[in-house]
């Protein structure tokens, strides 16, 4: 009897072994699963700064379009500096929106869902954007009067775009981290 219970005593011992071995089994599994979870949070952090650079290139190439045209126009009618500029702001968020808005209804969204998303996406965007933009313009000596003829309008120009570009990419990947602006774009193009 006493054989017994030490066979049953020896019996019992490998298998609270082993429930302890895949307890801590579990637990690493549990850890690695954590760790690796981890990794793709920051692998996404990586992603945001490219989705971000994407994002403010795409309202970058509105900014741009709005503004030369609002010069041409402005000029046309020989405007001053301005009606011009407010007329180029205008056309700045016109065409942001449009090219954003045309991405989304691409994807199959209806208009009204599709505008809304739009200005939720770029308004802040293009805001910060027009700004600098404008600014770099406004404060560089001749920038304001030069002619679309001149060297000097498109080098303002060029440079504007590319500070823009640069200060406005830092608030895209807060808004794309906060799961706002492109990333709401992003999700309607999968």
């Amino acid at each position: 009897m006493q054989h017994d219970a030490h066979a049953h005593h020896e019996h019992q011992g490998p298998v609270t072994h082993e429930g302890h071995d895949e307890h801590q089994h579990q637990h690493h599994e549990g850890h690695h699963e954590h760790h690796g979870h981890h990794g793709h949070h920051q692998g996404h952090g990586e992603v945001s700064w490219a989705m971000a650079a994407q994002a403010t290139l795409h309202c970058l190439t509105g900014c741009a379009i709005g503004e030369v045209l609002g010069m041409i126009i402005g000029t046309a009618f020989g405007w001053g500096n301005l009606p011009t500029m407010v007329l180029a702001i205008v056309l700045a968020f016109f065409f942001g929106y449009a090219l954003t808005l045309r991405g989304i209804l691409k994807a199959g969204v209806d208009f009204r869902t599709a505008f809304k998303v739009a200005l939720a996406a770029d308004t802040l965007s293009i805001a910060v954007m027009e700004i600098i933009d404008n600014g770099v313009i406004a404060l560089w000596p001749g920038a304001m009067d030069a002619h679309l003829s001149e060297a000097l309008f498109w080098i303002v120009l060029a440079i504007s775009l590319a500070t823009a570009f640069v200060l406005t990419t830092p608030v895209n990947k807060w808004m794309i981290g906060r799961g706002k602006g492109h990333a709401v774009v992003h999700q309607y193009h999968h």
